[in-house]
């Protein structure tokens, strides 16, 4: 079997030291973080998101949430955070209607999270959609947001400046939704997932993150890197991880493997 070039292993030291130098100083040059999530019923995600972005070094961070839970703002205080609301459904989601907050808040920031907590609801897939279209700008998406771009992935996988951050069963999905001649099982050896998500990102300009045990895998443009990974639960690392890797992304946007790989390794619990 020909050697595994694609694949770049990283230990207890960053493979790539100069991301992590060259990190920036001062929140003027940090950057700008828009993260998107919440309903009526579950918006801990959103709130998550912006305290590991602030952990992370974003410069500033901003939360757009529905509307219609404007009386839970203890949930998003802090120092650094901005809370923008955009119009929601009756059950409280995101309307279809949001587009153009959600415009609105994407003109100030230079990236993107959709964090998560949005919920079942045709009206948010819709404004979700138009969102990925409408805007160039880099957007990282993890958590139940992943679910309204698995089912349907012929547009984000021809998107460039998109992340995900995906668990096992929903990369699974997104490869049988996709045809993808690979099926992706919980039980598959860490070889055979790495060589899947080279093929898969040599073909898709997408970056995907995933969890296989304790170990995480970054792939983007057919290189795989993996980490030893032990912080979190199976249940709780996706929106933490999606978290950093929106803002070493953000402050990196030339070098996109070595900034999220890099991101990997400044996680604590």
């Amino acid at each position: 079997m020909a050697p595994r070039t694609y694949w770049h292993k990283q230990g207890t030291k960053p493979l790539y030291p100069d991301v992590i130098w060259s990190k920036p100083e001062n929140k003027q040059a940090s950057g700008k973080l828009l993260i998107i999530g919440g309903h009526a019923y579950g918006f801990s995600a959103p709130a998550i998101a912006y305290q590991e972005a602030i952990a992370a070094g974003i410069g500033s961070a901003r939360v757009l949430i529905p509307d219609h839970i404007k009386k839970q703002l203890e949930h998003f205080q802090g120092p650094s955070l901005e809370i923008s609301y955009a119009p929601s459904t009756p059950s409280g989601s995101f309307a279809s209607n949001a587009l153009a907050e959600m415009h609105d808040a994407a003109s100030w920031a230079d990236s993107i999270l959709l964090a998560g907590d949005l919920g079942k609801n045709s009206e948010t897939a819709i404004v979700i959609e138009k969102l990925l279209r409408a805007t160039q700008r880099a957007i990282t998406i993890t958590q139940d947001a992943a679910e309204y771009v698995i089912m349907h992935p012929e547009t984000i996988l021809k998107r460039s400046n998109t992340a995900l951050v995906l668990s096992i069963t929903q990369l699974q999905r997104l490869f049988k939704n996709n045809k993808s001649p690979v099926a992706i099982t919980h039980t598959m050896d860490l070889m055979h997932l790495i060589d899947a998500l080279h093929d898969f990102t040599q073909d898709n300009p997408v970056a995907v993150v995933v969890r296989h045990q304790d170990t995480m895998l970054v792939a983007y443009g057919g290189n795989v890197s993996s980490t030893i990974y032990p912080h979190y639960s199976e249940t709780t690392w996706q929106i933490p991880v999606a978290s950093h890797i929106a803002v070493w992304w953000l402050q990196n946007p030339t070098k996109v493997f070595q900034a999220m790989t890099s991101a990997l390794i400044q996680i604590d619990e």
